[in-house]
């Protein structure tokens, strides 16, 4: 049972953006609920369903309905757009992120996603390729290249890993000679490209339209 302060809402409706008080009445006896937020109240930046559960619980309820896609990112020159893209990546349920090149990377723009969010570390392009072989997935390559596919166009497959590059110089050419596909966001305006972790929530947005809402 909510308390008072947490209105019932859909999944994805933020109805207590500020956050809630210490919970109001009797306490309840669910596991899932941690101990503290109860007493002190719950400002972490998650949805509605989740106010006073434990960072534990929360990843394991996220863990039985994550997508089956996954993210990638090349990560040469410490992108600052990681944190964007890993952030979104939770937001549309990605199943993991994978962060290709050096293994730091900030964090800021998660907004602590990533403690919801699996990350996982391959040291060059070759490591990852070899890992999504090995599972059975088609690298879908993001980057407005000769030779790309328009994604609008394109039948993404349902398990996949979506790769992206880093700001300016994009993905690698061994990155892009390891994929299955490679596709292109279209655009309309005067610039050529569109910000690495826009593309990234565009892509991410288009494979849920592909697969969830058709």
């Amino acid at each position: 049972m909510l308390p008072a302060s947490v209105p019932t809402a859909a999944p994805t409706v933020e109805l207590s953006t500020n956050g809630v008080g210490p919970w109001q009445g009797e306490l309840p006896e669910e596991a899932f609920y941690d101990p503290e937020l109860l007493e002190h109240g719950d400002t972490r930046n998650v949805i509605d369903r989740y106010r006073y559960w434990s960072m534990a619980a929360i990843v394991a309820d996220l863990d039985e309905k994550r997508h089956p896609f996954h993210v990638a990112i090349e990560n040469w020159q410490h992108d600052m757009n990681i944190g964007s893209i890993v952030r979104s990546a939770n937001a549309f349920g990605a199943d993991t992120v994978h962060i290709i090149g050096r293994k730091r990377w900030n964090k800021r723009g998660a907004m602590v996603t990533d403690r919801y969010q699996h990350v996982l570390h391959h040291a060059d392009v070759a490591t990852f390729v070899l890992w999504a072989a090995n599972e059975g997935l088609p690298i879908i390559a993001i980057d407005n290249v000769p030779g790309s596919v328009l994604i609008e166009t394109f039948a993404i497959p349902e398990r996949c890993v979506l790769l992206f590059g880093q700001e300016g110089p994009g993905l690698s050419d061994e990155a892009i000679a390891a994929a299955d596909a490679v596709l292109e966001i279209s655009q309309f305006g005067s610039t050529r490209s569109i910000n690495a972790s826009a593309a990234a929530a565009v892509a991410m947005h288009d494979w849920v339209l592909q697969h969830r809402f058709k």
